[in-house]
């Protein structure tokens, strides 16, 4: 890992054994490109693969954890890479890291960034935080991991709601249901969850690797499930009339569908 350059992230590793990987595209709230999205893909093993590694902590760069794909640039990968192939592996590859896990959300957390965020094995929150998987908005399907972590932490009621119509959930709220762990006042949300990693580093190794491992199982068991089908239905609605509008209308910065009741 050591002198190697990944696109759009920054990663530190501390003498405590603290691994910080931050997404740092802050002009557009570190929107994820499909260089990126391949830079995600391998950070997660190189630092797996990293004997001085004990804990990962994830946050984003500026005012926000991760605004989702880049809207102006993902239809320009489609035909020179395998997207279903590319999101299998991001979520497998957070899956399987032997270290714990430790989401900072700083700010919105929208699409993919809602998933890399949920997908972490511990998750806190500034109170400015928001979370939502806005994938329907786009008009696509939540194939990239949402259909599955959102009904794993919300039930599949509560879920379908926020995944069929991309409404956002406060980070308090999201507090109040369990589908975050803690809500970190007065800016310190990166500050705490170094410090909640430098615990874990210092913890029993195995003991804290097998517990995760063990825990992992149950999720690995519905991506195995589910990921492939949700990934393909995403990759058929790329090339609906839906999203088509959805992308010329983010262009033209206007609404894109009627909001209705929700």
């Amino acid at each position: 890992m050591k002198d190697r350059a990944y696109e759009g992230l920054l990663v530190e590793l501390r003498d405590s054994g603290v691994a910080i990987v931050t997404m740092n595209r802050p002009e557009i709230l570190n929107a994820i490109s499909w260089p990126m999205h391949s830079a995600l893909e391998q950070v997660f093993v190189d630092l797996d693969n990293d004997p001085k590694v004990k804990a990962i902590v994830l946050t984003g760069a500026g005012r926000g954890f991760c605004s989702g794909g880049d809207q102006n640039s993902l239809d320009d990968g489609l035909h020179t890479i395998s997207p279903t192939r590319s999101g299998r592996h991001l979520i497998r590859n957070m899956l399987e890291i032997e270290s714990p896990l430790i989401a900072a959300v700083n700010g919105v957390a929208v699409g993919l960034g809602a998933t890399l965020a949920l997908y972490c094995d511990v998750i806190f929150a500034d109170p400015s935080a928001r979370f939502a998987d806005t994938h329907v908005t786009a008009g696509v399907v939540a194939g990239d991991g949402g259909a599955i972590i959102w009904p794993m932490l919300l039930g599949p009621v509560r879920a379908k709601h926020y995944l069929m119509t991309g409404e956002f959930i406060s980070a308090e709220e999201a507090a109040a249901v369990g589908m975050i762990n803690k809500v970190v006042p007065d800016g310190k949300v990166l500050d705490h969850a170094i410090e909640y990693a430098e615990m874990l580093a210092s913890g029993p190794r195995d003991a804290i690797i097998w517990t995760k491992y063990a825990v992992n199982k149950l999720i690995k068991e519905q991506v195995h499930l589910n990921l492939d089908t949700a990934a393909a239905h995403e990759m058929l609605t790329f090339v609906s009339p839906e999203r088509k509008e959805a992308v010329a209308a983010f262009r033209e910065k206007r609404k894109r569908f009627a909001e209705g009741n929700r």
